[in-house]
């Protein structure tokens, strides 16, 4: 075989060795041929790129974790706070993630910080600290259908921190000190009002009896007595009292 001839089986074999392309089972490949999008995304395996006619853009097909970096918000209820999140998602489309958007990745991440910042605003702080599920489903609904039209699917979206100032720290923990105390106040009037109406109830039980009376006050001396102690009790009726005090109210 004449030289020139074996140059050119040599180039062509470089040639073909140099358009095969390997995809992991992750990937695709979009492919472009003179300008032109094929119908169908290559992989995984080996595909053929035969260049300069055609060019190859990968995209990888699983789950992206994008961190949103932490966004100063002003709530509803008028409290600037500072607000971080994590996104989940995943390209399902990977010829529209290509033709659709300059690049997904930059484009999924300033859609996050935006919204995330559209929907705290929305909200007031206590939603955002007793809520934060339903602002995450409110977030990821949104971010979703933003970026459907990308090839986009947003799986998960979670409010990661929430970084309050130490004036706003210390109001809350008044708050919540004062809080337990009308709590507590509210439990003891409650105790002393079912006390009050058990005493009411034993006091009509036992003014038909008057002896049931005096044989409960001789009940508490013997429970005082059982304590060991140097009290001394003399009992004394209380008829015996009433002609100085009704001797008293008539002076």
């Amino acid at each position: 075989m004449p030289l020139p001839w074996i140059i050119f089986t040599g180039f062509i074999v470089l040639y073909l060795l140099s358009c095969i392309k390997v995809l992991n089972e992750y990937e695709r490949g979009v492919i472009f041929r003179l300008g032109r999008i094929l119908p169908h995304p290559k992989g995984p395996g080996i595909i053929f790129v035969f260049k300069p006619i055609d060019r190859i853009v990968r995209v990888s097909l699983r789950v992206v974790t994008l961190d949103v970096p932490p966004q100063d918000i002003i709530t509803k209820d008028n409290v600037s706070v500072q607000v971080s999140a994590v996104v989940f998602y995943r390209v399902v489309d990977a010829t529209r993630s290509v033709i659709e958007v300059e690049d997904f990745r930059f484009a999924t991440s300033q859609m996050s910080q935006t919204t995330l910042r559209s929907v705290i605003g929305q909200h007031e702080l206590d939603d955002l600290l007793s809520a934060r599920e339903k602002i995450n489903d409110i977030i990821q609904d949104i971010l979703d259908k933003q970026t459907e039209p990308w090839g986009i699917k947003v799986s998960n979206v979670e409010v990661k921190h929430v970084d309050l100032t130490e004036e706003l720290k210390r109001a809350m923990a008044r708050q919540a000190e004062a809080e337990r105390e009308r709590r507590a106040k509210i439990i003891n009037a409650l105790g002393e009002f079912q006390a009050a109406e058990k005493l009411v109830d034993a006091a009509k039980l036992i003014e038909p009896h008057p002896v049931a009376l005096q044989m409960r006050y001789l009940q508490t001396l013997v429970e005082i007595a059982t304590e060991n102690n140097s009290t001394t009790l003399f009992p004394i009726p209380i008829d015996l009292l009433k002609p100085f005090l009704q001797g008293r109210k008539e002076a």
